[in-house]
């Protein structure tokens, strides 16, 4: 009967399932709607839970195959505090249920990627490859090769209309030099993105849930983690990186530098800065605006470069950046189609459609790779075919 408990539950997967996903006991119990002293004896000596339950806890709340909970013990995967040095340990232990999805999802595309690939990167040109980056380097002369290598001059930059174009435009360099980026919107809104080191298939994974200027510079700093060959996890708020063991806390203060040199060039900057006032507190909102437009990044990543300087004290930065951030504005929702192509590296989608064009994928199994439901993957499909990407 379905109400009975289900045999060959093993306690020690379902303790797993609940922990990799960062729930508590009091968590599943709400969600379920079920005593807390009911989901502590399917962790341990039982009686298990009924066919619907356990149907209920493996695709609604931790997402796993059924199969998984009938296993002789957990299977083998990395959990957030092992895979990423770059948030303090308190951090990781405390990340939303959303954002341990997005890192699973992310490995899944990775997964995916071998699968369609095979062993080798279609990229001729893989950009971790040729470069590395080393903290005991120049930053601006290892900036200015990752830029050369992606092959956007300085001069193309600041032709680019407005941030959305900026976005496309270094979203498609790097992914023309191998890595594949994706995008969704976290409900963790303080994540900025991650990254996933790979010999083949590194990914950069950015929060879709914040400006495109701010998923510019998330872009630029796990690109920055990769070349250091760091997987990286990093948030907003830069208040994390003094909590950091010294030699993380180094990681991530290179990699802001990094990103922040690439996409504002110091030479240029100096030249630009010069039609300020000499004291720069006294600059007008038109100014920053108009020099962020240059580079196609935000008020608060011109200013952070004069903080740097030492130009402006770090209040008068603490200020500005957080009435700049109440200002910006996310665009509104729009056609979900559009969207899912958005969140999708580019390269990866083309592939699964090519693949289920030449019969080597079924609907369910090309819908399965985009993450998708079956009866979706038209739709989306007539999208990717159209090269619509930001």
């Amino acid at each position: 009967m379905k109400s009975e408990p289900v045999a060959g539950v093993r306690p020690e997967v379902m303790r797993w399932a609940r922990q990799s996903i960062g729930l508590s006991v009091s968590d599943v119990a709400l969600r379920l709607k079920r005593p807390v002293e009911e989901i502590e004896a399917w962790e341990a000596d039982g009686p298990y839970p009924s066919y619907p339950q356990l149907e209920k806890l493996a695709y609604q709340i931790y997402k796993r195959p059924l199969a998984v909970f009938f296993l002789p013990s957990p299977p083998e995967e990395v959990s957030p505090a092992r895979e990423f040095r770059t948030l303090p340990t308190e951090d990781l232990q405390s990340l939303a249920t959303d954002t341990h999805l997005h890192i699973r999802r992310a490995h899944a595309y990775q997964l995916a990627l071998r699968e369609l690939f095979g062993t080798r990167n279609p990229s001729e040109h893989c950009i971790w490859q040729k470069l590395s980056l080393s903290r005991a380097s120049s930053v601006v002369e290892q900036a200015a090769a990752v830029r050369n290598y992606l092959g956007i001059a300085l001069e193309e930059q600041i032709r680019w209309q407005d941030e959305d174009q900026a976005l496309k435009k270094w979203r498609k360099a790097i992914e023309d030099k191998g890595v594949f980026i994706f995008k969704e919107s976290f409900v963790q809104k303080d994540i900025s993105g991650f990254c996933l080191v790979d010999s083949q298939f590194p990914v950069v994974y950015l929060n879709n849930s914040t400006t495109k200027t701010r998923q510019t510079f998330s872009l630029l700093h796990e690109l920055a983690h990769l070349l250091l060959s760091v997987n990286g996890l990093s948030k907003f708020d830069q208040r994390y990186v003094e909590r950091l063991p010294d030699q993380e806390k180094q990681i991530e203060r290179f990699c802001n530098a990094i990103a922040a040199e690439i996409l504002i060039p110091s030479p240029d900057f100096q030249m630009q800065a010069k039609q300020f006032p000499a004291d720069i507190e006294r600059a007008s909102e038109q100014q920053f605006s108009d020099l962020a437009a240059r580079y196609g990044v935000s008020r608060e990543a011109v200013l952070r470069r004069f903080l740097d300087q030492d130009r402006v004290t770090a209040a008068f930065y603490e200020q500005k950046a957080k009435a700049w951030t109440a200002q910006q504005k996310k665009g509104s929702g729009g056609d979900w189609y559009a969207s899912q192509n958005v969140y999708l590296s580019d390269r990866f989608a083309r592939e699964v459609v090519s693949r289920h064009y030449k019969n080597q994928l079924s609907v369910e199994q090309a819908a399965d790779m985009l993450g998708i439901k079956p009866k979706n993957f038209a739709g989306l499909e007539q999208r990717i075919l159209q090269g619509v990407a930001a």
